[in-house]
Parts: C-alpha cells; sequence; structure tokens
C-alpha cells in the first residue's frame, strides 16, 4: 500500500499498537516481606490495614506465582496519601506503575477505546496504560473513579465493570485493539473520597479499604518523619539553617490546620521554608519562633485560623449541644443550637441550609419530645397538658452556608431540646451521634471513626454513640479510645 494511502496512516497505528502491546513481557515481582514492610514503614506513617493486605498478597504470591492481581480501592478524605500509597505499592513489589485519572470522564469510549471506522480512533485508557507500562503486569492506578459521569456517549463506570472483574478481564477487548488481552495480571489500584457516588455494580468488583484522617500526634510524627525533611529538600534548606521546635509544629497542626489529612499542613510547612529561606537569603537570621507568632500580616501562616476557644464559649448554655458529621474532607463537629418562644403554637422553625433527611431527624426528635415530656417533667403536674404545644421552637445549625444532611444529628438535635426545656446545660466535652426514630430508639450510623477523630481534633472528651457502632472502633488509635466512647 502506498504511503499516501488514505488508509495507510489508520493501518500503520494499528499495527504498531499491535507490535507494541506487551502480550507475553512480564516484570519480577519482589517478594521479600522483611524489605517490602520496610519500605511502607519508611514511605508512609500508619495505614497498618492497607500495609497488612500489601504483605498477604507478597505472601500468597510466594506460595502461587500465577495469582491475579488484586483490585484494591482506597477511599478517604483528601490528603490522607491514597494516591502517593499507590506508588509506594509499586516500587514495594517492584512492578511497573502508571496512573489513569479519571475524574470528569463521561465517555465511555475513553475506556473502551474507539472502533477504527471513526476518524481519529484512539484505544482506550486501560491498553494505552498496558502499553506505557511495557509490561502485562503492572500497577494501575485508577484515580478519581468516584468522579466519573454518564453523558449521551455512555456510561463509563459500566466499562469499568468489565476491567475490575477478575473472571471476565482475562479476555478484555477493546474496541480500538479488537482482540482480547489479557488483564489478569494487572494489579488495580482505585481512589476515592466517598463510595456514594460509585454504582453498586462496581462497588461489588473492587475491595474497599477505608482510609480516614490522622490525629494530631499522627500528624507530628508525620511532620517530623516525611513532611519537614522533604519541604527542606525543596526549598534548598537543612537542619543548621531550619529547625523548628516541636512546641511550633504542635502549633501549626492545632492553630493553623484542621483537617483529616496533611495537604494544608504540608503547604504551611512550605510558606514557613519560603520565609526562611528569604531571610537567609538576605544574610539574616532565621528565627522559625518569629516567623509562625510574628506580627508581620503579609506571611500567610501570621494569622490562626482555628481559635481553641472559640467551640467553648458558645457551650455550657442551656439549647446548645455537640454533634458530628461527615463529608468528603472528613469528620466535622456540629452545632445544634435550640431557643423557644412563647406563647406560640408548637411550631417547629429549622434553619442552617439542611437537607431532607436532617429536617425529619429534627421533626422526629420534636415529636418524640413532646411525647415524653410528661415523663422528664417538661410538661408540669398535669398529663394532660402539653406546655410544649404553647411554645415555639426555633432550631438553628451554625455555619449556614454549608449545607448539612444525614440522620445522625438526631439525638444531638434531642438533647439539645431537652437541654431547652428542662434549662439544664450539656455538658461542655461531650458529643453525639446517632440516629433516633419516633419510639425513641438510636439507631446505628456510619462514619464512627472519621466522626471520634473530629471530636478528637476539637478538643471533645466523650462521644456518645450507637451500641451497635462498636464494630467499627477497630483501628482507632488505643490513646483515643480510652475514657472516651460512650455506648447508648
Amino acid at each position: 500500500m502506498g504511503p499516501f494511502n488514505q488508509e495507510h496512516a489508520v493501518i500503520r497505528n494499528y499495527l504498531e499498537l499491535v507490535l507494541e502491546l506487551p502480550w507475553s513481557i512480564s516484570s519480577n515481582d519482589t517478594l521479600d516481606l522483611k524489605k517490602a514492610r520496610m519500605d511502607l514503614d519508611a514511605d508512609h506513617y500508619g495505614m497498618e490495614k492497607l500495609k497488612k493486605r500489601v504483605l498477604e498478597y507478597l505472601a500468597v504470591r510466594q506460595l502461587k506465582n500465577n495469582l491475579r492481581g488484586p483490585i484494591l480501592c482506597f477511599v478517604g478524605p483528601p490528603g490522607v496519601g491514597k494516591t502517593s500509597i499507590g506508588r509506594s505499592i509499586a516500587q514495594t513489589l517492584g512492578k511497573r506503575f502508571t496512573r489513569i485519572s479519571l475524574g470528569g470522564v463521561y465517555n465511555q469510549a475513553d475506556i473502551r477505546g474507539h472502533r477504527r471506522t471513526y476518524v481519529g480512533a484512539l484505544p482506550g485508557r486501560i491498553i494505552q496504560a498496558v502499553r506505557n507500562a511495557g509490561v502485562k503486569n503492572p500497577v494501575i492506578l485508577l484515580d478519581e473513579i468516584d468522579k466519573m459521569s454518564s453523558g449521551v456517549q455512555g456510561d463509563p463506570g459500566a466499562a469499568l465493570l468489565e476491567v475490575l472483574d477478575p473472571e471476565q478481564n482475562c479476555h478484555f477487548v477493546d474496541h480500538y485493539l479488537n482482540v482480547p488481552f489479557d488483564l489478569s495480571q494487572v494489579m488495580f489500584l482505585a481512589t476515592a473520597n466517598r463510595v456514594t457516588t460509585i454504582s453498586p455494580a462496581l462497588y461489588d468488583r473492587m475491595e474497599i479499604i477505608y482510609m480516614t484522617g490522622y490525629t494530631q500526634e499522627e500528624k507530628f510524627l508525620i511532620t517530623q518523619r516525611h513532611l519537614l525533611p522533604k519541604q527542606l529538600s525543596q526549598h534548598g534548606l537543612d537542619s543548621s539553617l531550619m529547625e523548628i521546635p516541636n512546641e511550633s509544629v504542635k502549633l501549626l497542626i492545632s492553630s493553623y490546620t484542621r483537617e483529616a489529612g496533611v495537604r494544608n499542613l504540608e503547604r504551611k510547612l512550605a510558606a514557613l521554608c519560603r520565609a526562611v529561606a528569604l531571610k537567609v537569603a538576605m544574610n539574616q537570621s532565621a528565627m522559625v519562633d518569629d516567623v509562625i507568632t510574628g506580627d508581620n500580616p503579609t506571611n500567610e501562616v501570621n494569622s490562626k485560623v482555628y481559635d481553641g476557644n472559640e467551640i467553648w464559649s458558645r457551650l455550657g448554655v442551656a439549647g446548645v449541644a455537640v454533634g458530628l458529621s461527615v463529608n468528603e474532607a472528613g469528620g466535622n463537629v456540629l452545632l445544634v443550637e435550640a431557643n423557644k418562644m412563647a406563647p406560640g403554637t408548637g411550631q417547629l422553625e429549622l434553619t442552617g441550609r439542611l437537607g431532607t433527611v436532617i429536617k425529619e431527624s429534627a421533626i422526629l426528635a420534636y415529636s418524640w419530645l413532646r411525647t415524653v415530656a410528661h415523663q422528664y417533667g417538661l410538661s408540669g403536674e398535669d398529663e394532660s397538658t402539653d406546655l410544649l404545644g404553647c411554645t415555639d421552637v426555633h432550631i438553628h445549625f451554625p455555619a449556614g452556608a454549608v449545607g448539612k444532611e444525614g440522620p445522625s444529628a438526631g439525638i444531638t438535635i434531642a438533647t439539645a431540646l431537652i437541654s431547652l426545656f428542662a434549662q439544664i446545660p450539656v455538658a461542655p466535652d461531650v458529643a453525639l451521634t446517632g440516629e433516633i426514630t419516633l419510639r425513641g430508639l438510636v439507631l446505628p450510623v456510619g462514619g464512627i471513626k472519621e466522626k471520634i477523630l473530629a471530636a478528637h481534633r476539637a478538643g471533645l472528651k466523650r462521644v456518645i454513640v450507637p451500641k451497635k457502632c462498636d464494630k467499627y472502633l477497630s483501628g482507632i488509635p488505643k490513646d483515643i479510645l480510652v475514657s472516651r466512647i460512650i455506648f447508648f
């Protein structure tokens, strides 16, 4: 065929793809368990469940060479190391690593490829990743798998069902390649911030490993072992030019960053390094304490973002209770404020940008309280009278610009209402979470670990959780669980 023929370039590109694919080329895995454990500990602190899963995979690979690659999905808030741990796993196993970003993908052709009859047809991202890796058993990281969306060109999540199914991906057919390719030896890793946006079928094909946030003690050790040496190296500094005292590091963690991960903490450390580098370049002495606590308003680390006394100044008043919530960024402390206005008609007013479920929780808590008001001495001596029916109640959730949803605030709202009508303040060091029913039963809720860590970061000493949530307490550091969890 002549080079000027219209089909020449199409056929040549297809043949080059077929020849470049590693049909039988594999890399040798590193199966040294002790070395793998040391490498994982050197790269990341904590994550014991994830590291144990990797070591189990290596142990089985020592016993069986043709083990199919696992399909793991790391779910957690931003900044906890989901993507970086995938790269570390590949280095530990001695495999080649490639990453596919699925955020914003809405066309199934990005996964399966285009048919060669279309102009500008390309293979899918899976086949391209295998070609770039050069071996048939690489580690492929599917980043932000929960950010995919379906469009008029199909659902890419449905196209991933065959890719992530160990019983089917040994004969994966890309529309561009149009011949079966074996993906069973590929180790697929995926990352997501939450699982609610992942389709049930795709969720069923992956082994979910939750990566929650870090405690302040863990952040301190991560800063000393990983973040600070990394930032010093990137900014051309060393320990002789810059040394941050331990108290200053704890001040950064508690007053300048309050997140589940360590991404903002790393940004603050980078800001400190830049400030010290400027002083060193101008032949000045770099005092890190001055940089952190100085009065220079131009430095972004000077103004405290979080005040340790902010939440405590709003507690200790009747009608105020502390709840816990979970979002993509981890756990949060949620205040509930209740106020009564008499005389009234028993109306309930809810404010704070609330979703449907949390509004229903407030209505349930208020209805239950009216039925048991006499039992708690809130309706007077006559049981037939309803003093709550002659009073209007207003429940507000502060931070009104932030959306709130979920049933976890049920017992928090009920506690705030009882405190309001009994005029007894709730203990200021107690946080509550749990769903309430119309009969006053308390049902279990999710996100217990994230909520307990949020209470720990806020300085709350006790957390009241439903009794059936005790199964979610595994993996929480023991120093946090001591005299902290109260089952309801």
